[in-house]
């Protein structure tokens, strides 16, 4: 019963106040193809950027890869 009734005082008391100021935790964005995953920062400004690069390709140079990528489009045209 003694249980009981510290429950009961805790039902009547308002809203718990959060502490002021600012926090250090700095979140980094969400992809919006895979949400539980950062966006990629190196994806930004490219086109068809929607954070979608799960094995880390855009740690590479994007401007050479843009360029394998359109080689081996070329090559696989041409077969």
């Amino acid at each position: 019963t003694m249980f009981a009734v510290a429950l009961a005082s805790l039902a009547f008391q308002g809203p718990m106040a959060r502490p002021t100021g600012s926090s250090s935790v700095s979140m980094m964005a969400k992809s919006k193809a895979i949400p539980f995953l950062e966006a990629p920062k190196n994806l930004e400004g490219w086109a068809g950027d929607t954070g979608f690069d799960p094995l880390g390709f855009s740690a590479i140079s994007m401007p050479w890869m843009r360029e394998a990528e359109l080689k081996h489009g070329r090559v696989a045209m041409l077969a």
